[in-house]
């Protein structure tokens, strides 16, 4: 009997010393919102911007690529990738037939995707020149 409460108070003992994870949790949620807490307190902000961006350059660059993706080099990739796609797709191979037929349609319409998606304002600007 007494050896048997002995054994079950060292289990309760072994239980205080190991954390539940619930208290774990709780533990390293309170350690979360003290770090949140304290970064809005002292206006902590990881970036400040230093210099102005200009990004005239980049939009050339695109500007030429897309050039080349339009004339002829993008009629080269269209017909590149659509022979494959048709050669792909006799060999039973679907999955690469319709990765170039992905690659052959957006080879044609990636000016006025980009267009759609994003900011050209800087590409219309280096066009119209």
């Amino acid at each position: 009997m007494t050896t048997s409460l002995i054994i079950a108070a060292q289990e309760k003992f072994n239980a205080l010393k190991k954390p539940s994870s619930a208290h774990v949790q709780a533990a390293l949620f309170a350690l979360g919102f003290v770090l949140l807490a304290t970064g809005a307190a002292f206006d902590a902000t990881a970036y400040e911007q230093q210099a102005v961006y200009n990004d005239d350059r980049i939009a050339e660059s695109v500007d030429v690529i897309l050039t080349h993706i339009n004339g002829s080099f993008g009629a080269l990739v269209m017909v590149a990738c659509g022979l494959g796609a048709i050669l792909s797709s006799a060999f039973g191979q679907y999955r690469a037939a319709l990765g170039l037929l992905v690659v052959a349609v957006g080879s044609f319409i990636l000016r006025s995707l980009v267009g759609t998606w994003f900011n050209d304002s800087s590409l219309q600007a280096n066009t119209i020149r």
